[in-house]
């Protein structure tokens, strides 16, 4: 399993934040509006108490209505903006959180689709899933709901200190003295509420990784029977996610009560001095009821803003992962002034170095010319260097040192589109997608008319079994193509290379896993669309290859041999070697299913 190597910071960092806020600035207007509302929601929220004083002490304490209808006039107009102003909040922060998530994921993944190979050699599949889905979700509720909780709980508490003092600022004291113990607290608890669910939010993309590992590869799981190992692998990774996750919700949990703590401490003050002062005539009923519930008041909004802190510091992780993610840079990318060279054939790897890892290299001042229309076959043990060469030409990855020339010009400097739309690749496991069979094959060229598709599918010799499908070619060939035999989903990844029309092919033994009828099929089609195309055969059977304009053996990164077939097999050397010994297994199973039969 591969380890995710996108670090996270060490500390809280508002810089983070500030790397999202291109994706919800499509939506400032909403976020200004919210903010508004929520402020006027603050306003009111405060200015019930207060007018709570009013009436105690003007009708209750002086038994008197005088003006009392024009006061529940004003009160129940108030209480109906409120309602106006719920409505609106969470009708913004909808619109926000939705908008928000659309915008990142589609960054996201358009970040993802420009990454090149050695980007996902180097991170999990299903930790990356669980950035673009449980994380952007985790972000888009703290840009929505949490910023409506967020103004609301600020504006509160500042409206609150604001009638506080305009009632009596001796009674404000105790409140405001609150502040800075609670900030201590807060501080306290934030840098370790965050270290605790930085670990989770990992565990979380291991186990999101090792679930994702395991259904891709449930064959593999059933063939081997370890299933029971599986389960206690996947068991020991979500029990040390379940003691890691409690842990971190005990130390948030335990931020509310100590905030509930100073809030009922500073009520109980509050209580006893404003009884002093009513007993002395200094303070009235009113004020003394209304500093008190605004006492009770000011510390919701604080537990709110203690549970707001935990929020962001528990979503940090998810932000650092999306932002440093999203901040990866692109290996490989179009020169600024890219060319869209139409690319003729003539191939040149000109003393090109290169190792996936450093200080191993695969290829080592390596030479290599091919002529336009020329047919090469690249022969070699496991590891040798073959895959590695075609994928350089490809751009999946780029030389280390030394240069790739097609048609003469150094291939960074033409674009990755054009330069890939003209190189085919017939790998031996060809990928489809669950689709019908007809946009498969159109996957090579979106504009392609069902007459293209059908002449496409006629010359690789897939008609035929395409008609016999279910819904013909509107038949959906299931994930990666499971609904089809290996040989069909072969056929239709050569229909598709068809309708592509390269200049350069490049074939990873395309015929390893079918039957012998399927087999001559697809050597057919081949041989046909191998036709005027530069190619590039990695051969696993030499017997298919004997045709082929020129052979190269490989060995630790360098041509040893290299001729045709004859020529080769004249020097009785690695070639011949390789030959005889993939002969005598050939002919040995030959037999032997003869025998069999």
């Amino acid at each position: 399993m591969r380890e995710d190597r996108l670090e996270h910071k060490a500390r809280f960092d508002l810089k983070v934040w500030k790397g999202l806020w291109r994706f919800v600035s499509h939506y400032r207007w909403h976020l200004l509006g919210l903010v508004f509302v929520m402020t006027l929601v603050g306003l009111l929220e405060a200015t019930f108490p207060y007018l709570t004083k009013y009436a105690i002490d003007n009708f209750i304490v002086r038994k008197s209505l005088e003006g009392f209808w024009k006061f529940v006039v004003l009160y129940f107009g108030l209480v109906v903006l409120q309602a106006l102003n719920t409505y609106l909040l969470v009708y913004l922060a909808w619109r926000i959180e939705n908008g928000f998530t659309y915008e990142l994921r589609n960054g996201l993944f358009s970040k993802l689709v420009d990454m090149p190979p050695a980007f996902f050699d180097r991170n999990q599949t299903g930790a990356l899933i669980s950035r673009v889905m449980s994380d952007v979700q985790r972000i888009s509720t703290i840009m929505s709901w949490q910023v409506v909780d967020f103004v609301w709980a600020f504006s509160t508490m500042v409206f609150i200190v604001f009638y506080m003092l305009k009632l009596n600022w001796r009674l404000a004291l105790f409140v405001i003295l609150a502040i800075p113990p609670l900030a201590l607290v807060s501080n306290f608890f934030h840098v370790r509420i965050l270290k605790r669910f930085r670990l989770v939010r990992k565990l979380v993309a291991d186990i999101t990784g090792l679930f994702n590992e395991h259904l891709m590869g449930a064959k593999t799981v059933k063939t081997l029977a370890i299933e029971g190992r599986l389960e206690s692998e996947f068991g020991t990774k979500a029990e040390e996610l379940k003691r890691t996750a409690v842990a971190a919700a005990a130390l948030s949990a335990l931020y509310t009560p100590v905030v509930v703590f100073i809030g009922n401490l500073v009520t109980a003050l509050i209580l006893v001095a404003g009884g002093i002062g009513v007993s002395k005539g200094t303070v009235t009923l009113g004020t003394v009821i209304a500093a008190i519930s605004y006492s009770i008041q000011f510390f919701e909004p604080v537990q709110q803003l203690a549970r707001i802190l935990a929020e962001v510091i528990s979503a940090q992780a998810s932000a650092e992962r999306i932002v440093e993610l999203l901040n990866a840079p692109v290996e490989i990318s179009d020169d600024a002034n890219g060319l869209e060279l139409e690319i003729e054939g003539n191939v040149e790897f000109d003393n090109v170095t290169f190792g996936y890892v450093e200080g191993q290299e695969v290829l080592k001042n390596f030479n290599l010319k091919v002529r336009k229309g020329e047919r090469l076959a690249i022969v070699g043990e496991t590891g040798a260097g073959k895959t590695t060469i075609v994928s350089l030409l490809a751009r999946f990855y780029e030389p280390t040192a030394g240069r790739i020339l097609i048609d003469g010009v150094d291939y960074r400097r033409i674009k990755l589109s054009a330069l890939r739309r003209q190189i085919g690749f017939v790998l031996q496991t060809p990928h489809l997608f669950n689709d019908t069979v007809a946009e498969n094959i159109r996957y090579g060229k979106p504009d392609a008319k069902m007459e293209e598709i059908i002449t496409a599918a006629k010359f690789v010799n897939a008609h035929d079994f395409i008609l016999k499908l279910e819904n013909g070619y509107e038949t959906v060939v299931g994930e990666g193509g499971s609904k089809l035999s290996t040989g069909q989903r072969q056929l239709i990844a050569l229909a598709r290379i068809v309708l592509l029309n390269p200049k350069i092919l490049v074939l990873d033994e395309a015929t390893s896993s079918v039957d012998p009828y399927t087999e001559h099929l697809i050597q057919d089609a081949i041989y046909k669309l191998l036709h005027g195309r530069t190619s590039f055969v990695i051969a696993h059977r030499l017997s298919t290859i004997r045709n082929a304009d020129r052979i190269i053996v490989i060995e630790h990164g360098k041509i040893v041999e290299e001729g045709n077939h004859e020529q080769l097999m004249k020097l009785r050397g690695k070639y011949y070697t390789l030959y005889m010994k993939q002969f005598v297994y050939e002919k040995e199973s030959e037999i032997l299913g003869e025998y069999k039969t």
